[in-house]
Order: structure tokens, then sequence, then C-alpha cells
């Protein structure tokens, strides 16, 4: 028996930075998880992780991460997404950066 289907946005990591990206609506890559489209259609999810996986060139390690609507796009639903989506754990650089700077 297969597993329903959740709500996702794709991400993955960018080739040169290591920063996590997620695809926008009109599939670009974007470092903003607002941003994120927010797929929630199965057939529409696999066909934009298809894409995304040909992007090897750009990005590292694409895959489906379930989320949520917000009120500023897209919301994770399991801690791990949570994490990835502050940036690195240390504030020497990435997107906690600003946080030490303000």
């Amino acid at each position: 028996m297969s597993r329903r289907f959740t709500p996702s946005v794709v991400t993955a990591n960018a080739l040169l930075s290591g920063e996590v990206v997620w695809l926008s609506a009109d599939n670009q890559w974007t470092a903003s998880p607002q941003q994120a489209a927010l797929f929630t259609d199965a057939a529409q999810a696999d066909e934009r992780l298809a894409w995304a996986l040909t992007q090897a060139d750009i990005v590292v390690g694409p895959y489906l991460a379930a989320a949520k609507p917000g009120a500023d796009g897209p919301e994770p639903t399991h801690f791990r997404e949570a994490f990835r989506r502050r940036g690195p754990s240390n504030y020497a650089h990435g997107k906690q950066e600003a946080l030490c700077s303000g």
C-alpha cells in the first residue's frame, strides 16, 4: 500500500555554496523558503522533482519535503526541514550571520 501524498516543496543544496535552496513556482532555485512552490498534487510534485534531478550542475540532492501553507509561504512540517531552513548551525556565515550583525 502506498503512502498518501502530503503537500511538498522541492529542496536541495546549491552545488557551489552548499546553501539550502528551494524550487520556486517559476522553476528558479531560491534561498528564500517563502518563495518555494508548494505542490499539492503528487504528479506535479514528482514532475518538478524529476526536473530538479536534471539540475546537477546547479544543485545537489534534490528531494520532496513535506510542507503546509503558511502566512509567508510554505512552512515545514518536520523538524529536520525547520532546522535546514534556519541555515548553518553556527553564526560565522550563512543565514544566521544577519542575526549577529544586526
